[in-house]
């Protein structure tokens, strides 16, 4: 199993901080300037960089990562391409950063799931979030994963029960991402009062972190969450800013993020 990103959630608690788990969608606005995004979401503050891989069909994204989606489709993202352009020079400079890929099971099925995991594991790659792949129809992509030591990264959704959620969290690898509410990603200006019980939940059954994400935009909502989870994922506020403003502005919106998660 992967100890990349156990290392980076163990960092950031003896620094008396939660995690941020950036996201970005590589090959927006093209592959070389998605480079220039994540080193800059590191720079912020980013303790985990989560590099999306374009979908022509998502079903958890909102209208921002949609977008940026198109954005890279058009630009000639492919996850061969992402592996074997964005990915190296991520790492060449942010060296200390875990990476995860954050894409859709149809996208590594196309490639084939051992010739993922292997580039994967080639490339550097910590582990990966596949949010349409159940965990009924997960083993085989997990045998591989495992063999390659590249973790696949389950999620829990407001609407799974707790016994299931219970289940998932212990069974774990790298860490246990609890969407925070129901729906496609996006930013939200307050959060479900029920979360923290949730968060809680997850975390007494869980051996690996946990983190919350879906609706997490600014240190205002982060701030809470900071008692009940282990980290925080952010996206569409930070694509957004990237796009509107470009690397700088996602830089400070980690750096802000960041302050949010002080414990």
């Amino acid at each position: 199993m992967s100890t990349e990103l156990g290392k980076a959630f163990a960092k950031a608690k003896a620094q008396g901080e939660g995690a941020l788990v950036a996201y970005a969608m590589a090959g927006d606005p093209d592959l070389p300037r998605s480079v220039d995004v994540f080193a800059a979401m590191v720079e912020g503050g980013a303790d985990v960089l989560e590099i999306g891989v374009a979908f022509s069909d998502p079903i958890a994204d909102g209208p921002v990562i949609q977008a940026a989606s198109e954005r890279a489709l058009k630009a000639g993202a492919t996850l061969r391409r992402v592996l074997d352009e964005v990915v190296p020079e991520v790492r060449r400079r942010c060296p200390e950063t875990p990476l995860v890929i954050m894409t859709y099971v149809n996208v590594v099925m196309a490639m084939g799931e051992e010739r993922y995991a292997k580039l994967a594991r080639e490339r550097g790659i910590a582990g990966t979030i596949l949010p349409d792949l159940p965990p009924e129809e997960s083993a085989s992509i997990r045998a591989a994963f495992d063999k390659e030591g590249v973790d696949l990264v389950p999620l829990c959704a407001p609407t799974t029960p707790p016994a299931r959620a219970e289940a998932i969290a212990k069974d774990a690898r790298g860490f246990v991402y609890c969407v925070s509410v129901a729906g496609v990603t996006g930013m939200r200006s307050e959060l479900p009062p029920d979360l923290s019980q949730r968060l809680d939940l997850v975390k007494r059954a869980a051996s690996v972190p946990v983190v919350a994400g879906f609706g997490i935009s600014n240190a205002d909502t982060a701030r809470p969450l900071v008692a009940h989870a282990d980290g925080v994922v952010v996206g569409s506020a930070l694509v957004k800013a990237a796009h509107s403003d470009g690397p700088a502005a996602a830089k400070q919106l980690c750096a802000d993020i960041k302050r949010g998660l002080k414990r």
